[in-house]
Parts: structure tokens; C-alpha cells; sequence
């Protein structure tokens, strides 16, 4: 296979079944296999759902944890998973993919080596977000997130190179992985400042962020970490600036200049017609 898609779960059952059914209906040409990493969740139907879900596709994989690892952790399982020239994608288990979403994405990369990370258009997913980033928008309904999906692959545009990739839905290359590594465990291990900190070692070693404006996943947003999100947040961010003190003042300057808005701009106002 040429991608690895990684789906770690814990709890959020609906959002879940959601999630692996939007997957599972999206229309893509790129071949891909599924792992999806029970967290050991408490919540007794997500065990069966996954394993169903295994069964009932192809090249999908379920795993369950004895004991809840964190998200870090999982992903770094599936770095081990992946092959050697498997691209990753990071997925959240509260997203809903559209029909295109990989393709688009994986040509970026396929396209350029130096690109090493890529993150689509979103509701929800701060820098990514569309119709823009002043706020986390609700979830589409189905019927107008795939006509922006649709619209968006049927005007193609270049890919936008980001500060960071944003860790909701984000392809890692596979030469990327290779040289960058893992996810950093030690100082991110539950979450929140992982992806940041990987995109910035991935920049150092001379690889791209960047977005696909031709690509678009939704995002329903802090349905795992609800309960400790805030103060994941703030010691993922205290512990992101101690490894890279530019990081905000780099995100900040990006922001200012907003090198999406024409492209954001042009797609609203065709959805208007």
C-alpha cells in the first residue's frame, strides 16, 4: 500500500462510527490500509465497533491497548506499522472525510519531495480552516461539504506552505518520517503540541508544511480531550516553546499576511452562486 491511515480512538462512540463510516464511503483512487488503535477506552461499545469495522473492510486493522497509552504514543505505533515508502495519515476518530480527500492530498507529496507534511481545508482546524480562521465553524452537512469538496478538487490550486501542519487529518511522506522520525513522547505524551513540534523538526530538516487547497475533511474538535484539554494545551505550548522559541512569532507572522485569503475568498464566492 502506498498510505497508512491511523485512526486512534478513545471513546466518542457516535463521533467514531461517524468517522469510520465516512471513511469507508468516501470515493478515493489511492490505495490505502486502515489501523485503527483502541486507547483502551472505557466505554464498552467502541471494542466491538472497531473490531466489527475490521471485519467487515479490507485492509483495515483494529489493535486494543491494555492500558490508555496517549495519543502520542499510538501514533508512534503506527510509524513502527508503516513501511518503509508508506506515506502516514493522521487521522482523528472526529473527523468525516469526503470523496477525493487522499487523492488530493497524496499528489501534493507525490508531486514534491520536499513537502513533508499536508493538511486539507476544514471547519474546524485553526489555520486550515474555511470559510476562515477567526473561529472553529460548525460540521457541514453532507450535502454541502462534498460540494465543497467537489468544488474545491474541480479548481485546482497550488499547496500553501504553512508554519505547521495542523493534527486533526495531516499526511506525513514517508521520506519525512524517515528523516525527522518519531513523534516526541517525552515531552508531548498525551496530545497537543506533537504535530507542532514534529512540522518544526520536519522544517529544519528542510521539508515543507503545507496545506491542500484542493482537499477538504470535516472536523468535529475536542471530543477525546474535552475534560483536559485546556491544561493539555497549556503544557504542550509551554513545552513547544521551549523546543522552538520562534514557533508563536513564526505562526503570528503567517497569520498576518493570510497567504490562503484569495483562494479561502474565490471558493466562498463560488459557493454563492
Amino acid at each position: 500500500m502506498k498510505v497508512l491511515v491511523c485512526i486512534p480512538v478513545y471513546n466518542a462512540f457516535e463521533s467514531t462510527q461517524r468517522c469510520l463510516a465516512a471513511l469507508a464511503n468516501s470515493r478515493v483512487n489511492s490505495e490505502f490500509r486502515t489501523l485503527i488503535i483502541n486507547d483502551a477506552s472505557p466505554d464498552a461499545r467502541i471494542a466491538p465497533l472497531l473490531d466489527g469495522h475490521a471485519l467487515s473492510h479490507a485492509n483495515v486493522q483494529s489493535r486494543r491497548n491494555a492500558i490508555n497509552r496517549g495519543f502520542t504514543w499510538n501514533v508512534n505505533q503506527a510509524f513502527a506499522a508503516a513501511g518503509a515508502d508508506e506515506h502516514i495519515v493522521l487521522l482523528n476518530s472526529d473527523t468525516l472525510v469526503t470523496h477525493g480527500w487522499l487523492d488530493q492530498m497524496l499528489a501534493e507529496v507525490t508531486r514534491d519531495a520536499s513537502i513533508g507534511t499536508v493538511t486539507p481545508f476544514s471547519n474546524n482546524a485553526t489555520i486550515c480552516s474555511f470559510p476562515d480562521f477567526s473561529r472553529a465553524w460548525p460540521v457541514p452537512e453532507i450535502e454541502e461539504r462534498e460540494r465543497l469538496a467537489q468544488l474545491l478538487r474541480e479548481t485546482p490550486a497550488g499547496p500553501i506552505d504553512l508554519p505547521t501542519g495542523v493534527g486533526f487529518c495531516m499526511l506525513i511522506s514517508a521520506l519525512c518520517r524517515l528523516k525527522v522520525g518519531v513523534f516526541d513522547l517525552a515531552n508531548f505524551p498525551r496530545g497537543y503540541g506533537e504535530e507542532n513540534d514534529f512540522c518544526m523538526r520536519a522544517i529544519a530538516a528542510g521539508f515543507r508544511n503545507v496545506l491542500c487547497t484542493n482537499a477538504y475533511v470535516a472536523h468535529e474538535g475536542g471530543v477525546s480531550f474535552s475534560d483536559s484539554a485546556q491544561a493539555l494545551m497549556k503544557i504542550g505550548g509551554q513545552r513547544l516553546l521551549a523546543k522552538h522559541p520562534t514557533y508563536d512569532a513564526e505562526v503570528s507572522a503567517w497569520i498576518a499576511r493570510d497567504p490562503v485569503k484569495a483562494r479561502r475568498d474565490a471558493i466562498a464566492a463560488q459557493l454563492q452562486r
